[in-house]
């Protein structure tokens, strides 16, 4: 069916990432899509059979969305969830055809994109209710189906169960949307104790009682991320939305055993140098030498990622053995104590994220080290991989 011409909406160009033809210098994202397709396999084992939708907002965690959700949906994943109507396009131009739910409610002047590329919006108030039915009727598109969101105890997004009655009231009247869905997000899903998100289903399956009690039928419920997909089997409902089990880090480190981390980030050694006892190295001069030491130089700072925060206390792999971080981090160059590290040259590769093979052993760091060093989560080491850094997708 011909699309008609839709209500305008500003674009706005988003930068485009480092491609790996335009790689320089050493430093890239490697991305094993087989571990991706691992990690399906291993939450569709735990999951019970509930059906999962991966939440691929934020480029897919940092690993390019695009290619990810070819891979997912390659392997029969049931949808894809984003945060961002941008990012749903983005997925849409790249040729997936799963659904596709749009989490984040931000659509501005966005519906006709919306309803163009066939995408399914959460909604939780009227004016994002009418604008979208003013947009159906203008331009003869069939009723849409919406999920409506609930908010629980995460007070961020969503209707309050105080205002759920007037919202299904103001649905009822618009023969334009149709309510297909329920969700609500969970808080501390993550957390040791269990019974504040018990106390979120409580409320959320009350909702969804008057839902259905005021005559609507939702056909799919959902709730659970990743740690409420495991911990909590009342959580599942229809579906559940994985997002950084996907990518091989468990949402606690007790939680799931076999996952397989589908980021590595490295780059290689472009200087070497040595200093005596009492020199300084980086901005600061934070970090002295005690001995004379060997450092290299390592082509990749805070602009592409690496916390600033790992300053004198992170470490990177060499030859298969540790590294430490010494001196400042600085926008484009990290400096790394060599010193006892056999046989360290220019051009050796360095692991700044993932494992290493060398002939002095072998060892990983992982996005949780590397986040408690920052004093931070293993979400944000992940999705703050800035754009300059390539991504090069790796299949066995």
């Amino acid at each position: 069916m011909a699309i008609p011409a839709l209500t305008p909406v500003p674009r706005v160009q988003r930068p485009r990432r480092a491609t790996p033809a335009d790689a320089v210098r050493p430093t890239r994202a490697e991305v094993n899509l087989d571990h991706l397709r691992h990690n399906l396999r291993v939450l569709r084992r735990l999951s019970g059979g509930t059906r999962l939708w991966g939440v691929l907002k934020a480029d897919g965690y940092g690993h390019g969305a695009p290619a990810v959700a070819r891979t997912l949906e390659r392997s029969g994943i049931d949808g894809l969830c984003v945060a961002l109507l941008e990012e749903a396009v983005e997925l849409r131009n790249a040729g997936i055809h799963a659904p596709v739910l749009v989490m984040g409610g931000n659509y501005g002047h966005g519906w006709g994109e919306l309803l163009a590329h066939e995408l399914t919006p959460v909604i939780y108030d009227r004016e994002q209710l009418e604008a979208l039915a003013k947009e159906v009727h203008l331009y003869g598109f069939a009723p849409i189906g919406v999920h409506l969101k609930v908010d629980t105890g995460m007070s961020r997004l969503g209707v309050r169960h105080d205002r759920l009655g007037p919202m299904l009231d103001r649905i009822r009247d618009l023969p334009e949307v149709r309510l297909t869905g329920m969700m609500t997000h969970f808080a501390n899903a993550d957390d040791d104790e269990m019974e504040a998100t018990q106390h979120q289903c409580a409320l959320f399956e009350r909702a969804i009682d008057e839902v259905r009690a005021a005559g609507f039928h939702p056909e799919v419920i959902h709730a659970a991320n990743s740690a409420a997909l495991i911990r909590l089997p009342r959580a599942r409902y229809d579906l559940a939305r994985p997002g950084i089990a996907l990518f091989g880090v468990s949402p606690r480190a007790d939680l799931i055993a076999d996952l397989r981390p589908v980021m590595r980030v490295r780059s290689e050694v472009v200087a070497l140098r040595e200093v005596l006892p009492g020199e300084g190295a980086g901005y600061g001069s934070s970090w002295k030498a005690r001995r004379i030491s060997r450092l290299a130089t390592v082509p990749m700072g805070y602009a592409d990622g690496l916390p600033r925060s790992l300053s004198n206390k992170g470490r990177m792999l060499v030859r298969g053995t540790t590294a430490p971080i010494v001196g400042n981090v600085s926008m484009d160059m990290t400096m790394i104590d060599v010193t006892d590290v056999p046989g360290a040259s220019l051009r050796d590769e360095v692991v700044v994220l993932g494992p290493q093979q060398g002939p002095l052993g072998s060892d990983c760091i992982t996005a949780d080290e590397i986040a408690n060093h920052a004093d931070t989560i293993s979400w944000e080491i992940l999705t703050g991989i800035s754009r300059r850094v390539p991504r090069f997708f790796r299949e066995p």
